[in-house]
């Protein structure tokens, strides 16, 4: 049976567009930031990567603290919409804040100026707003095509944003003037852009209403208030939940220092414009790949087998970049670049949809619904990820003896940032290929569909003997009047969901089964007979 389509073109164009928003925040922040921080204003890698380490355990507490918000909210706009929407706003003042650092402050002021307006950004205003982003999969179709059509169009948008801002803000800063009120100007006008694209991208859609979203099933009827915290936390053990939770967790690594690129292009390449030039090697496959993703699984019926064979050769590329390096071959590495990046981008296209199969791994486990808390685990890793990537190549980055703005570096500092650049992210990619393995979340909610087909089966079977338990499915309902009395529904206690009729046997075949009433009335005349 074909899956009911609740989705136009535009809506999943104008939810993808939702991450330009996210990544002129995030995509600036990763690649830039700590050389802004140690060229600019002549603070320390290893203090930088310190102070973001420690704003990450307020973002270890905050996401799960949002996710569960959201499950309690009820608005017209709906549990997740809110959120983003009002919450984007603090993300672009935070932005602002980290980049125009004053310079006449002592370098302990400084400190705590990033350290607090990096934490507000991350653990507050990016969370509520990251959290509601990916939840809106779920809340807005049910359909697992379109959820991975979502997917891919958001990635989409998540590398276009990455490539143009990696591609254009050397440039941008250097034309207006190279120092530090340059980088607070080009923050200003990426948090314009950031709040156009979420504001359209929050009105571009509208969230599904619990009754629809519970549509066939009275126990999903159940919302996430009947669910109390300590239940949600014990169901986030679900392991496939923990699998993409450290998923996550080492892709954002790998983007983080995969960003110290800047680094890698300056000192080792000797041309910080390089940067793009690796920014369009990496993001245009990416963006080609998830084009064809959605048609890859929809073939291939499944997304694990997919997102395994993309990253053996994410693998194998990222492999083939340490290669061209080694042979000093800048069009090798640009190659392989490419390469690994088309590998990865089927599970970059599938993630929320995942996700969204997690959830549902869970409600047929326990018949609870936590999706906000599950949806968490998207922040948390963006989150977790970047921040101890950043935070860890800023102690290599001190360990290996780098001087921020100096001409010239140590040969140890060079050799430190070749391996973040290079063996880091080859050492993530192999590790997520391993955990791929056991990321077979979709066969088994097959089976547990099949169970409880079987056991519906078998209550229709004993309770109308008439059919056979091979002629039901557990998301069918019986109507009363086929059974012969409007109460023969409720009499008989099933809970399933639209019986397909050409299954039935005729309605003259099935036994007669009176209202209570009617049989009542009978027998006082068979009575009176006698």
């Amino acid at each position: 049976m074909e899956e009911k389509k609740y989705l136009k073109w535009y809506n999943k164009v104008g939810y993808g567009s939702g991450d330009i928003a996210g990544n002129v925040v995030y995509a600036f922040l990763s690649a830039f930031v700590m050389i802004y921080l140690t060229d600019t204003l002549g603070l320390s890698a290893g203090v930088i990567g310190t102070l973001i380490m420690l704003s990450k355990f307020f973002d270890g507490f905050s996401d799960i603290i949002f996710g569960r918000l959201m499950d309690k909210t009820h608005s017209k706009m709906g549990k997740a919409r809110p959120w983003m929407f009002y919450a984007f706003f603090g993300c672009a003042a935070m932005l602002i804040a980290i980049y125009a650092i004053p310079t006449s402050m002592g370098k302990t002021a400084q400190y705590t100026w990033f350290f607090i307006a990096y934490t507000l950004l991350n653990a507050v205003f990016y969370t509520a707003n990251n959290i509601a982003y990916a939840a809106l999969t779920a809340l807005i179709t049910k359909n697992r095509s379109e959820r991975v059509q979502m997917g891919s169009i958001r990635f989409m948008f998540a590398f276009g944003t990455n490539l143009t801002i990696q591609t254009i803000t050397v440039s941008v800063v250097q034309a207006m003037g190279g120092g530090a009120a340059a980088w607070r100007n080009v923050a200003i006008i990426y948090a314009i852009i950031g709040i156009l694209s979420n504001t359209l991208a929050v009105f571009s859609v509208k969230e599904l209403s619990p009754t629809e979203l519970a549509e066939g099933d009275e126990e999903a009827a159940k919302t996430d208030d009947d669910v109390t915290f300590l239940e949600a936390l014990k169901l986030m053990g679900n392991r496939y939940y923990v699998i993409i939770v450290v998923c996550f967790i080492l892709m954002q690594f790998f983007t983080a220092t995969l960003n110290m690129g800047i680094y890698f292009m300056t000192y080792i390449l000797g041309n910080a414009k390089l940067l793009g030039v690796f920014a369009w090697a990496i993001n245009i496959p990416l963006i080609v790949g998830l084009l064809i993703t959605p048609l890859v699984v929809s073939k291939i019926g499944r997304m694990q087998p997919v997102t395994i064979v993309g990253y053996i050769v994410a693998v194998l590329g990222r492999l083939g970049v340490v290669l061209g390096a080694s042979m000093g071959s800048v069009t090798l590495m640009l190659f392989f670049s490419g390469l690994a990046s088309l590998g990865m981008s089927p599970l970059q296209g599938t993630l929320n949809a995942l996700i969204a199969e997690i959830s549902e791994n869970t409600f047929l486990r326990a018949k609870k619904r936590i999706d906000g808390m599950m949806f968490s685990c998207s922040s948390l890793g963006v989150k977790v990820g970047s921040g101890v990537g950043t935070a860890v190549a800023g102690w290599l980055l001190e360990v290996g003896g780098y001087v921020g703005g100096a001409k010239v570096q140590a040969e140890s500092a060079l050799q430190m940032i070749k391996f973040m650049y290079l063996w880091v992210p080859t050492i993530a990619n192999l590790l997520i290929l391993v955990l791929l393995f056991f990321l077979d979340v979709e066969k088994k909610n097959e089976q547990l569909r099949a169970q409880l087909d079987d056991q519906d089966a078998q209550a229709l079977k004993a309770a109308v003997p008439g059919i056979s338990a091979n002629e039901s499915t557990a998301e069918k309902v019986v109507q009363g009047h086929a059974m012969g009395g409007s109460g023969a529904k409720e009499s008989l206690g099933l809970k399933l969901a639209e019986l397909d009729a050409e299954k039935l046997p005729d309605a003259e075949n099935l036994p007669k089964v009176e209202d209570s009433d009617t049989a009542d009335s009978q027998n006082q005349e068979t009575e009176k007979g006698d």
